[in-house]
């Protein structure tokens, strides 16, 4: 049980609670993390939750989030807001005439909404830096301040500042297993199909996953659950002679000192629970960076979906995301056609590579959360950060896949995160296989 749904179990009143969460969402270690706080309509849903609470008992069943504070992508519409995606150029936009199916799914669980997270412009970056709105810190480094990860940076901060018990996020190329990694959280990209896009602003419709950061794999699958309305059935699994693949190609590149070790530390408590670890070559994987050259799916739909807006308005948008906007400029349909083909193809040869395999395993990122002063102003770095942090998680994005990041790390450590991944449809299996894993790591994260 979530400590928030402890603190209500043991007499906390709903009040209290949101009247908490809020207090902390206006505190200075929070500046950033929310565009826009709900507070009038969360603090008359707890009171009214209180007043049922004093007749009939409250329903968990029907409501598994019930009274529990939740935050939102700032990407998700909500009935009579505009939906900006952490833009200055979209802040005009008409309102929603109705809350995005996520949302409301949300909604209906019980969750309180507390307001719509930073994240960066139109969800475009693994960094999580914003230079319209600020850049929600990582609160793992009391000393230096460390970026969140991106896109969905505040998000996971909402999270690891305990204000919500968890975040509807989204994840495009690791939009939610980047900033869960560096935040120590976990991270579940579930397979595209399961829960609805609509009522989001789009940046690649072909792989955007509507999907959310949460504390623990049991959290996960209930927020999954609640998200995709299709109830799955996961039993948490004996590691004993589950066999995981390590590719050698791509994922173990440039890792720095602390990813190699906690990796090593992962793959040896593992190999103790009885998983047999196999590493292979898997050469596949590097023909994805082939495939998305000179312009890659993610750049092709995302110019096509926001190219008026960078004619119109590009003085008042990141500069960085207009750079890889750009990159999807002039693409012929023929060439938009052919990566889609490869795509297709890729996914199959792939499916063949890691089939007989119960997961893929590898780092999460290849890095620690940088410093934010050693990205904000040196280009160079931050497109030098912003690969490196992609690159693992894209490819089961790529893949059409599910994917989870789990910590691995130590406490006197700076987070990092181990994934998990399988082809797609397999969340069910893939999350009762991450659930024996996160109880594995406990072993070494105290």
């Amino acid at each position: 049980m979530s400590s928030m749904k402890q603190q209500l179990a043991q007499g906390l009143s709903h009040e209290d609670l949101i009247a908490r969460s809020l207090s902390l969402a206006q505190s200075p270690q929070a500046q950033s993390v929310f565009l826009k706080l709900f507070t009038e309509d969360a603090l008359a849903q707890a009171r009214a939750l209180d007043k049922c609470a004093m007749g009939e008992p409250l329903s968990l069943a029907a409501q598994p989030l019930l009274g529990l504070p939740v935050s939102i992508k700032d990407l998700y519409d909500v009935q009579g807001q505009c939906t900006p995606a952490g833009s200055l150029v979209l802040q005009g936009s008409p309102a929603a005439q109705q809350d995005a199916p996520a949302v409301q799914a949300l909604k209906a669980s019980g969750a309180i909404v507390l307001g719509r997270t930073n994240m960066t412009e139109l969800a475009f970056s693994g960094i999580g830096i914003n230079p319209h709105h600020g850049t929600p810190v990582n609160p793992c480094d009391p000393q230096t301040p460390r970026i969140p990860g991106g896109s969905s940076s505040g998000a996971a901060v909402s999270v690891a500042l305990g204000i919500c018990h968890a975040a509807l996020g989204s994840d495009t190329g690791g939009s939610i297993r980047i900033p869960a990694a560096l935040c120590g959280l976990v991270g579940f990209k579930n397979t595209q199909s399961r829960v609805s896009i609509r009522g989001t602003v789009p940046l690649c419709p072909a792989m955007d996953t509507v999907c959310a950061i949460t504390n623990s794999v049991q959290d996960a699958i209930e927020l999954d659950q609640v998200l995709s309305g299709h109830p799955l059935c996961v039993e948490k699994r004996d590691l004993k002679g589950l066999q995981f693949l390590l590719p050698r190609s791509v994922v173990l590149d440039d890792l720095d000192d602390s990813v190699a070790n906690a990796l090593e530390r992962s793959l040896s408590a593992l190999s103790r629970a009885g998983a047999i670890i196999v590493q292979k070559e898997c050469a596949i994987l590097k023909e994805m960076a082939v495939i998305n050259t000179p312009a890659g799916l993610s750049p092709i739909e995302a110019w096509a979906e926001h190219h008026a807006l960078v004619e119109a308005h590009e003085n008042r948008m990141d500069p960085r995301v207009v750079v890889r906007l750009k990159q999807g400029q002039g693409v012929s349909a023929a060439h938009y056609w052919d990566v889609l083909k490869a795509r297709v193809s890729w996914i199959s040869r792939v499916q063949q590579e890691i089939s007989g395999f119960d997961a893929v395993l590898c780092p999460t990122t290849p890095l620690v959360a940088p410093a934010i002063a050693s990205l904000r102003q040196d280009d160079e770095a931050f497109s030098q950060a912003n690969r490196l942090m992609l690159r693992n998680t894209s490819l089961f994005n790529f893949l059409d896949g599910c994917s989870i990041s789990l910590p691995c790390h130590r406490a006197d450590e700076l987070p990092m995160g181990l994934m998990l991944s399988q082809l797609a449809h397999h969340d069910a299996q893939l999350l009762g296989i991450a659930w024996g894993v996160e109880s594995c790591l406990q072993s070494f994260r105290v």
